[in-house]
């Protein structure tokens, strides 16, 4: 039940670099560092660069939860009757398991009247 409570409250992001179409790199928790191929910001006025940058980045943002119901009086029927379902289940679910039970005792082995491997058996001469 903890494991569910934290993957539902767990929040995270996922960095994507893209060179043109082609997805480079991809990073969690973290930012891309990205191909080495972004356009540079001219330092001068008169150095104008009127080509369009072939790299991008995106973020995909997964947010989790904020709010739990930490409550647990205010319980609607369905939920009492589910949660009574399973622990009756689960309770029964291991009961008589004390008991040896072999599906063999009624079983009566053949009687053997010649040995079966001698038969069988194949020589080469």
């Amino acid at each position: 039940m903890a494991f569910v409570v934290l993957c539902s409250t767990m929040s995270f992001t996922i960095d994507m670099h893209y060179c043109g179409d082609t997805l480079v790199e991809t990073a969690v928790f973290k930012k891309a560092k990205g191909c080495g191929m972004e356009m540079r910001i001219p330092t001068s006025e008169d150095c104008a660069i009127t080509k369009k940058n072939c790299c991008n980045d995106k973020q995909l943002v997964v947010d989790g939860q904020d709010e739990l119901q930490l409550q647990i009086d205010k319980i609607s029927f369905e939920q009492h009757v589910f949660i009574a379902s399973f622990v009756y289940t689960y309770i029964n679910l291991f009961e008589n398991l004390d008991k040896n039970v072999s599906s063999y005792e009624a079983y009566k082995p053949p009687l053997v009247i010649r040995d079966i491997y001698k038969i069988d058996e194949n020589y080469l001469i």
